[in-house]
């Protein structure tokens, strides 16, 4: 991943549960098949905005997705065999090229088109084509306030000045005190 730039000073030392339980995130983490008033609802329960939401939305300007992640949205959008409306039409039929049926779940397909291994504002401008890749992205454009933040974070400056402050305070969501968990040895496993 590129950015060109430094974005934002990553905080160390924090402190992990000594348990990790998928089930406990599944409700606090937002979906690709979100709407725009589930995705509100879910940020202002860990306390971010709406701003924040489309803010950190623009996260999907970097890396891939898999086909079973979107492909609903090219093949079966209202279960009747048909793509999302809201869908870029040639967009829909490049990613068709990608994913050939509504079974192919494995496929990678960048999120950002061209501009994958970037982190920049391209895909506000994406967005704007309804070329948002998850239902998610294109339900950012549904509301008019996050129709118009999308539209001003087309701005690189602006993007990543307003990504480093909601990124954040994402990060400090559910912050253990000095007397739960512990500071891993090895990120991914938990201390013996």
């Amino acid at each position: 991943m590129q950015s060109r730039r430094p974005m934002w000073e990553v905080l160390i030392g924090r402190r992990d549960g000594n348990v990790s339980l998928a089930s406990e995130v599944k409700g606090n983490i937002p979906s690709p098949f979100q709407n725009f008033t589930s995705l509100r609802q879910n940020y202002e329960n860990n306390g971010l905005t709406v701003r924040d939401l489309v803010v950190l939305s623009g996260a999907h300007t970097i890396g891939v997705a898999h086909c079973g992640t979107f492909n609903r949205r090219l093949y079966n959008f209202t279960r009747k065999g048909d793509a999302d409306p809201q869908l870029n039409p040639m967009y829909a039929d490049f990613l068709r090229t990608k994913c050939k049926s509504l079974t192919d779940t494995n496929t990678p397909v960048e999120m950002d088109p061209g501009s994958s291994s970037f982190f920049s504002s391209h895909y506000y401008l994406i967005l704007q084509q309804h070329m948002g890749l998850f239902q998610s992205d294109a339900a950012l454009l549904t509301d008019e306030d996050s129709g118009r933040i999308a539209n001003e974070l087309m701005d690189k400056e602006t993007f990543f000045e307003e990504f480093q402050s909601s990124i954040m305070k994402m990060g400090a969501i559910g912050v253990l005190n000095e007397n739960e968990g512990e500071i891993r040895k090895i990120c991914s496993m938990a201390n013996s």
